[in-house]
């Protein structure tokens, strides 16, 4: 193996650059090194780019999304194994804190989020994966890179908005954002059995997009139409059962709120940059029961069956692709949203691996 690696890293202040690095190693019995096949570009690395993550570390290589070959692994690890493809999750946890044993593995007590913000991530040729037979998924044989990608971060959190809403069989489900997690989020929705399931966003691409993967029954554009009222007609005046809010955008956590019904669950899975109001005085007597938090991604395992079995597939999210090399290129066009950009994958570099 050679010593050094080409790495996205960020220097803080939306500053990046692509450089060379030393090839991670061992550190801890529970480590694994992965070889990286593709990685992807998340909102949430722009959101550690606007400095928006208190906890994360500048002049750390960027990503926390990616599949690859295990190549080494530390004499703790006891269920990967050298050779092994891997997915990853995006939250680092030891399985055996109090967190950790009640599933909260994004308040484990040892990790976090740490890919990516805290430690080198996975936008480079290798990385260091803390806690690997916590962190690494196996891959069957039948599921390809594209299908596994996204498993262990926007489908775990998708799958965790459509959790913690408390979905009923034939309930209305307002998904708020059709980026990434939003169209994740819709798809589980569809899994734990909502009767309708409506699609709101501002991006019309994007809500059509929605409505061709048969993610959603209905789709709104606030920016086009009253959402309150597509809601209250949908519904017939009482409001959508559950709503997951996933955009994180201006106005978007008030919407939440306003189109529920009451006795309704709101779950927050959106990552805010700033402060948002609970306007208590207005929702007085809706009795809403609001859950939030980080993605306890705690279901890779059998998001990976259902991904095997055909009933989940997110290929569709990826509509750019390039090689590391490329990977600025990549910030510039999936921040922007630019060329109807939903997920930016990264191959290898053509040179260096």
């Amino acid at each position: 193996m050679k010593r050094t690696m080409l790495a996205a890293v960020c220097h803080g202040s939306g500053q990046i650059s692509l450089e060379e690095r030393p090839i991670p190693q061992i550190q801890q019995p529970e480590d694994a090194i992965v070889k990286v096949t593709l990685s992807t570009i998340c909102t949430s690395d722009l959101h550690i780019l606007h400095g928006a993550v208190p906890r994360a570390v500048p002049h750390t290589v960027l990503g926390h999304e990616f599949v690859g070959e295990i190549v080494s692994v530390g004499s703790g690890v006891k269920h990967r194994k050298t050779g092994e493809r891997v997915a990853a999750n995006c939250i680092t946890f030891c399985g055996d804190c109090w967190f950790c044993r009640q599933g909260f593995i994004n308040n484990c007590a040892h990790g976090g989020w740490e890919l990516g913000c805290r430690i080198d991530g996975c936008q480079a040729e290798y990385v260091r994966v803390p806690y690997a037979d916590m962190g690494l998924t196996r891959i069957p044989d039948t599921v390809t890179d594209e299908n596994a990608l996204f498993l262990g971060d926007i489908l775990s959190s998708g799958y965790f908005g459509a959790e913690l809403a408390e979905i009923r069989p034939g309930d209305t489900v307002a998904v708020i954002g059709a980026g990434p997690v939003g169209l994740c989020a819709a798809m589980c929705a569809k899994l734990f059995g909502a009767g309708k399931i409506v699609l709101l966003d501002v991006d019309e691409t994007r809500l059509q997009l929605g409505k061709q993967q048969g993610l959603a029954t209905q789709i709104v554009n606030p920016a086009k139409e009253d959402a309150s009222a597509c809601i209250w007609a949908l519904t017939n005046g009482r409001g959508a059962d559950a709503v997951i809010e996933a955009a994180g955008g201006d106005g978007t956590f008030q919407l939440a709120w306003q189109i529920a019904r009451p006795n309704a669950v709101v779950a927050l899975v959106a990552m805010y940059e700033e402060a948002q109001s609970l306007p208590l005085h207005q929702m007085y007597g809706k009795n809403l029961i609001f859950k939030t938090g980080g993605v306890d991604a705690v279901h890779c395992d059998r998001l990976m069956e259902l991904i095997a079995c055909g009933r989940l597939n997110t290929d569709f999210l990826i509509t750019h692709r390039a090689p590391l090399e490329e990977i600025l290129e990549g910030y510039r066009v999936f921040a922007n949203k630019l060329d109807g950009c939903i997920k930016w994958a990264v191959t290898p570099p053509v040179h260096h691996i």
